[in-house]
């Protein structure tokens, strides 16, 4: 099973409005919210700062910079057309914000246009990653600043047991989902070599036990990518959706995922 976010620009309609769904349903999640600003409190930003989110989805991260920095010129940059038609059409009223339809790889801005530059869940998609950092690297101003945030998804569980069969959902969510679950950890060796110093790294964790409505998502997305590579059979990707309900209604669900954030500067 393969990121379908690694061609996400080609992927069927159906499929990007569906991640749209998925990608709104975790941004107004609480916890990811709280660990959003966390990490933006590390930026030195004003109203005055241009800032550019490479790898936007439907324009969350932007509409709450735009938000938390009155004032501030936000773009963002994503490959589906799909969802910066979202984004467009969720940040009516924001604020000076604007979206376009791009590669993280190959910025269409000239070097030093922005204070700072944001990588919120998009490089774990992304095959070269140090490339966008490169990019991010040129297009930011002399003292400039660099923000990532991404999942540490090898780590992400359901299990609650040593053989617990919904843990095959996770893992087989993650699959499809991220290309790289493993990358944070070779962040902060990546940010050095594109010529950005870290000045400021988050361990975040997040958990659902009561209302696990994301983590439910994820159930089901890795319960069906099951049936349809033929691993289980439809009947037995229905039962797991339930036996997950369940634990959810009873208060017996447990769901993490490790999150990291890194703060760098440009020298």
């Amino acid at each position: 099973m393969e990121d379908v976010y690694l061609t996400i620009g080609d992927a069927e309609e159906g499929v990007q409005e569906r991640l749209a769904d998925l990608l709104e349903l975790r941004a107004a999640d609480a916890r990811q919210r709280e660990m959003l600003d966390e990490y933006l409190a590390d930026l030195a930003l004003t109203a005055g700062s241009r800032v550019l989110e490479i790898g936007c989805g439907t324009g969350a991260v932007v509409r709450r910079i735009a938000e938390r920095f009155d004032g501030a010129e936000v773009i963002g940059i994503d490959p589906s057309r799909v969802f910066v038609e979202h984004a467009r059409r969720l940040a009516r009223g924001a604020g000076r914000v604007s979206f376009i339809v791009g590669d993280g790889r190959e910025l269409p801005f000239q070097d030093g246009a922005f204070d700072a530059i944001v990588c919120h869940t998009s490089l774990c998609h992304i095959p070269g990653p140090e490339r966008v950092l490169e990019e991010a690297a040129r297009v930011a101003r002399p003292r400039g600043q660099l923000a990532v945030f991404d999942g540490d998804y090898a780590t992400t569980t359901v299990a609650t047991s040593p053989a617990d069969p919904l843990q095959a959902c996770a893992e087989a969510a993650v699959s499809t989902l991220v290309y790289d679950p493993h990358f944070v950890r070779r962040l902060t060796g990546l940010v050095r070599s594109a010529g950005w110093e870290p000045v400021r790294t988050r361990s975040l964790g997040y958990v659902q036990t009561a209302e696990p409505v994301y983590m439910l998502a994820l159930i089901d997305r890795g319960a069906d990518a099951l049936a349809a590579a033929g691993r289980i059979a439809a009947a037995t990707a229905e039962a797991l959706k339930r036996e997950a309900r369940r634990r959810a209604q009873t208060g017996t669900f447990f769901g993490h995922i490790a999150y990291l954030s890194l703060v760098a500067e440009r020298g």
